[in-house]
């Protein structure tokens, strides 16, 4: 597996996984992933977007959101792996990976939204260094029209670059 930039030929293979995420998944995109011209523009060269590739085929999905206005230190991370490739260690990747352009990005501190009762999800993030920060009461609509929880986890990004660097993972990165 290889994590990368998003390039303009991605576009295809990047249609291709979104297809593949289930429709409850897609809420966390919040862009319309079923907008061409969303996918056209996440496959022009910028910052913060990468993607999971094996065997040709994209797996994972990873963005840095930079902020706005009082919050311009603050980056939300979203991370979506292929249903049939998780528990693979791909998610955990893409979020590490998440810290490296956030560190690139200048950015202070990261910020990743969970549904609170994806428990996985939760964990994984809490393994890598992030705090539950809010939990906020039926904050998420899904597609299906029910109310969830969301949860709030957040990590300064020096102290994980730091911890990062101090391991070896970052030259892994």
């Amino acid at each position: 597996m290889d994590i990368r930039p998003l390039e303009p030929g991605d576009r295809e293979a990047l249609a291709r996984f979104i297809e593949r995420v289930p429709d409850a998944d897609r809420t966390f995109f919040k862009e319309d992933v079923e907008a061409p011209e969303v996918i056209d523009a996440w496959t022009h060269p910028g910052p913060a977007r990468a993607v999971a590739v094996a065997d040709g085929e994209v797996v994972g999905y990873v963005a840095v959101v930079p902020l706005h206005g009082w919050s311009d230190h603050v980056g939300e991370v979203r991370v979506i792996v292929d249903p049939g490739h998780r528990g693979r260690g791909i998610g955990r990747a893409l979020a590490r990976r998440a810290v490296l352009d956030a560190f690139a990005l200048d950015l202070r501190k990261v910020v990743v939204e969970v549904v609170a009762d994806q428990a996985p999800t939760v964990a994984m993030f809490r393994a890598l260094g992030f705090d539950p920060e809010a939990l906020l009461t039926d904050h998420v609509r899904d597609r299906s029209g029910a109310l969830r929880d969301l949860m709030i986890l957040a990590q300064p990004v020096d102290a994980q670059w730091a911890a990062m660097s101090i391991s070896g993972i970052a030259d892994e990165l």
